[in-house]
């Protein structure tokens, strides 16, 4: 099915999008309109029954967003009232976000781009907006318009991604914890312990492994937390908690991240033979903060990565609008191409005349002429070059209108010129 042609013999089409994300609807509101690909399915083929051929869906954890080109403005309403029934647990009336044609192609591009994201510049949203066009093409809900805004908007988010690398600037504290040791001593080779069992101790344990750390042992207060660490890092060597400190007088890295109310390493339980340092990223503190006037340690917090962090923050806001601005300059190209598509039917119809009229013509001239099958071919060929060189000239002025309004007027005028 031609969607874009259907969809054309109306009202020239516009872009729409319409839902829920996470800066307007707290969670319990986006746990309960998580579209599964069965609703998925149902949402296509109600909006078609209303007149909508084209439609994507965006699902996340942080958004349920709906993006599509309409015709006349009630097909929105419409659209509104399908995305309502498919949840009937959730007001989603009361937190529903919706924009149409240039702001809301301005919105899909910065959600590829992860501007529009929790955490500013993050990757993942790119392959998601690439695994949602995927589907509805797949279901046959996505036509040219759809899939020439959708592909824009991956282009752009993928330039914005390699000039400005706006994921590269950390925002977790235990990836800045570890960048920070890195610049305290060579991570590489060095013997280190990490105390805790939970996501931060496991993501410090990534990362230390990913800068090809040493001999790493890992210990927690409950020895059968710690056993599991071995599922994801069986290269660790797993200790018991009460053996923590004998295990750190050989140690040149200590990280501790538990959710301990208390202080796990103590300043009077512990004296340092050698170099140390100590990277808690623990709240409230794991280490003991006398451990600063130790002249063999150094101690890292998250007092000390907090600034960091906020940096960080701070830079990848300021990319954002540097973002943005690429976003503005690529976004003219994709609205300069729909407004020149909303013309293809019109310029198509021109060139069928043509073709018509010049079959009529080699047909009347080859039954009175009787030519050979190389004069045959001669003719039709100058016929039809002759008829599309008369047409190139309008052809470009068509695809140079740039106002509904004037596209509409020529249309009309092509259609009485030409009997069209």
């Amino acid at each position: 099915m031609c969607r874009s042609r259907f969809e054309k013999r109306g009202k020239a089409m516009q872009f729409g999008f319409l839902g829920i994300n996470y800066k307007d609807a707290p969670l319990l509101v986006r746990d309960k309109v998580s579209f599964t690909d069965a609703m998925k399915l149902t949402f296509f083929q109600k909006a078609e029954a209303a007149g909508v051929g084209q439609s994507m869906v965006l699902s996340t954890c942080n958004r349920s967003e709906v993006y599509f080109f309409y015709t006349r403005e009630e097909q929105r309403t419409l659209l509104r009232q399908i995305y309502a029934d498919l949840f009937p647990q959730a007001d989603t009336a009361a937190y529903l976000r919706e924009a149409a044609g240039e702001e809301a192609m301005a919105y899909l591009f910065g959600v590829t781009a992860g501007l529009e994201s929790m955490v500013l510049g993050e990757d993942q949203i790119l392959g998601q907006v690439k695994e949602a066009l995927d589907f509805a093409r797949t279901m046959g809900y996505s036509g040219k318009e759809l899939n020439k805004v959708v592909r824009d908007a991956v282009t752009c988010a993928k330039r914005i991604k390699t000039e400005l690398k706006i994921s590269e600037k950390p925002l977790s504290a235990s990836y800045v914890g570890i960048c920070r040791l890195r610049e305290s001593c060579q991570i590489k080779g060095q013997q280190v312990l990490v105390i805790g069992s939970g996501k931060t101790a496991a993501l410090a344990l990534k990362y230390l492994y990913e800068f090809q750390a040493g001999h790493v042992a890992a210990c927690s207060r409950t020895y059968a937390h710690a056993k599991r660490l071995r599922e994801e890092f069986p290269e660790a060597e797993i200790v018991s908690y009460e053996e923590r400190y004998r295990v750190m007088q050989t140690c040149d890295i200590v990280v501790s991240a538990t959710a301990s109310p208390h202080l796990v390493v103590r300043r009077e339980e512990f004296t340092p033979k050698r170099r140390l340092v100590f990277l808690d990223l623990a709240a409230p503190r794991d280490v003991d903060a006398a451990f600063e006037r130790d002249p063999l340690v150094e101690l890292i917090n998250l007092d000390t990565l907090k600034e960091i962090v906020c940096e960080n923050q701070k830079e990848r806001e300021r990319l954002t609008e540097e973002g943005r601005r690429l976003i503005e300059a690529d976004l003219k190209e994709t609205v300069s191409w729909l407004m020149q598509s909303r013309m293809d039917a019109t310029i198509e119809s021109l060139q069928q005349r043509c073709s018509a009229i010049a079959d009529d013509s080699f047909t009347y001239l080859n039954r009175k002429m009787e030519l050979g099958q190389r004069e045959q071919k001669l003719l039709r060929k100058v016929l039809n070059a002759s008829l599309q060189r008369l047409l190139r000239e309008p052809i470009r002025e068509l695809k140079r209108l740039n106002t509904e309004e004037q596209q509409e007027e020529y249309k009309r005028m092509v259609r009485q010129l030409f009997e069209i």
